[in-house]
């Protein structure tokens, strides 16, 4: 971490529910007050690391709020006129979303992952960058305090900043019973403590299934003000006969207890984010492990990660179907797949596509208005570890059919030029997928007020930013 860690003091915690209440209001009107580390021409700041032509430039300087030289982030490979450049160092980020006053919110927890990182701080933290120099002034503790009695904030991922409040995640999945809440705090654009106390919008894990691994409650809001929120099902839920039972999925939070069942027959929709304009919004979806074309275990079945838009009554079929039309392997009954929604965009299993934002229109050429999504790479060795791009149809505001899965390599695990034809999915970064682990693997992404895109690492705790050097 760079610069000085400035604990603020938590909000106190409210026992007043939200949960079953009026709906969530929708957004206030966007934001136009002053915004913190807004930089034109990010790319000639000291430490940039520039592409060009002719190779990589670094721009002479940069320092960290010590003084100290910046991390060397030249292993991150970006198309030519783009540049890439160190901001903060965080443990376990997971998370990174940005107020309306241009402040770095990270979610940095500490609960037990299949993949999590190391050092989390069981917090939530702010990283300004009022000097505009494009590296994080310093670490700031927002909240570290759960509403449970005697617990830090382990289990928290999902931040939201809507309607003048922010959203979070808080809870304990492993207790008894599972307590997995979303709860929200008063915010205004430039606080960097609470200003007053946190109160309960729902708690999801009084009323649906919780995974003690897939705990992660990722949310956003679409256009018409609906809060959307993923649920983790289990690797080892078993295929039943109809009717399936809710257990991963996507909710609503529209004041029903629990929230509202919207989509369901997910195993694990890590992240949840909505694009503008369109009143979309997605999920991408981390399916059952070992089932797709490059396992060495079972290779014949049909599994795949997926990027998938949220729609009301959409089924994607897990425990029991791989996609539409195909059961997993060894089906305990005759399944019927194929009222299984269909899939436009998917990678093969152990991608683990983890964050995804839309770039709003201020990137050059082909990066314009793509959906940017960091794939985590495979457990172990985080083969496929890189950030890809998906083009979108501006007319529905939907992607474009993309895929890595048309594998045509004989490897366990496919290395470069076994994917074919990808369709609308390109790599855009690469560099982390070396043989080796020692660049980590890429998290979160959020693009920030002023065009440069975010990404976090939740492995080194390395936050860097990316920007075309026509910003």
């Amino acid at each position: 971490m760079s610069g000085s860690d400035d604990s603020m003091p938590s909000a106190d915690d409210s026992t007043t529910p939200f949960d079953g209440g009026t709906p969530v209001e929708a957004s206030d009107a966007p934001y136009d007050g002053p915004i913190t580390g807004s930089i034109s021409n990010p790319c000639s700041l000291p430490g940039s690391v520039v592409r060009t032509m002719s190779g990589v430039t670094t721009v002479p300087g940069g320092k960290t709020p010590s003084g100290g030289a910046l991390p060397d982030v030249s292993y991150i490979d970006v198309p030519v006129g783009f540049c890439v450049h160190y901001f903060a160092n965080v443990g376990n980020a997971r998370q990174i979303r940005f107020a309306p006053g241009g402040e770095a919110f990270v979610a940095s927890p500490t609960g037990g992952t299949t993949s999590g990182g190391q050092n989390g701080l069981n917090a939530i933290v702010v990283l300004p960058d009022d000097d505009n120099d494009g590296v994080a002034d310093k670490t700031i503790t927002f909240l570290n305090k759960s509403a449970l009695p005697g617990m830090a904030l382990a289990y928290t991922q999902g931040m939201l900043f809507n309607g003048g409040y922010f959203y979070y995640q808080d809870g304990n999945p492993l207790a008894m019973p599972p307590v997995s809440t979303i709860r929200r705090i008063p915010y205004a654009p430039g606080q960097r403590a609470p200003s007053g106390p946190s109160e309960l919008v729902v708690d999801i894990g009084a009323y649906h299934h919780q995974d003690g691994l897939h705990w992660v409650k990722a949310l956003d809001v679409a256009d018409d003000g609906t809060i959307y929120v993923g649920n983790g099902g289990s690797q080892t839920d078993s295929c039943v006969q109809p009717p399936w039972p809710f257990l991963g999925g996507i909710l609503k939070l529209d004041g029903t207890p629990g929230g509202s069942i919207v989509a369901r027959g997910l195993r694990n929709p890590n992240a949840v984010r909505c694009s503008r304009g369109h009143d979309l919004c997605f999920a991408l979806e981390l399916a059952k492990d070992y089932s797709g074309p490059n396992s060495v275990s079972t290779p014949s079945q049909a599994g795949r990660e997926k990027l998938i838009a949220i729609h009301q009554g959409d089924d994607w079929g897990f425990p029991c179907c791989a996609t539409q039309g195909v059961p997993y392997a060894d089906p305990p009954y005759a399944v019927d797949c194929s009222g299984i929604a269909p899939v436009d965009d998917s990678f093969l299993i152990g991608d683990t596509p983890f964050g995804l934002d839309f770039e709003s229109g201020l990137w050059p050429g082909m990066w314009a208005g793509r959906v940017f999504i960091a794939n985590h790479g495979a457990a172990g060795t985080w083969t496929g570890a890189r950030l890809v791009a998906i083009a979108m149809d501006p007319t529905t505001g939907l992607p474009l059919p993309g895929t890595n899965y048309t594998y045509t390599g004989t490897a366990p695990t496919p290395d470069g030029g076994a994917y074919g034809d990808m369709g609308n999915l390109v790599d855009f970064a690469t560099g982390w997928d070396n043989a080796g682990n020692g660049h980590g693997r890429p998290t979160a992404v959020s693009f920030s007020p002023d065009g440069r895109l975010f990404l976090t690492n939740d492995t080194t705790g390395d936050i860097v930013w990316i920007a075309p050097a026509s910003l």
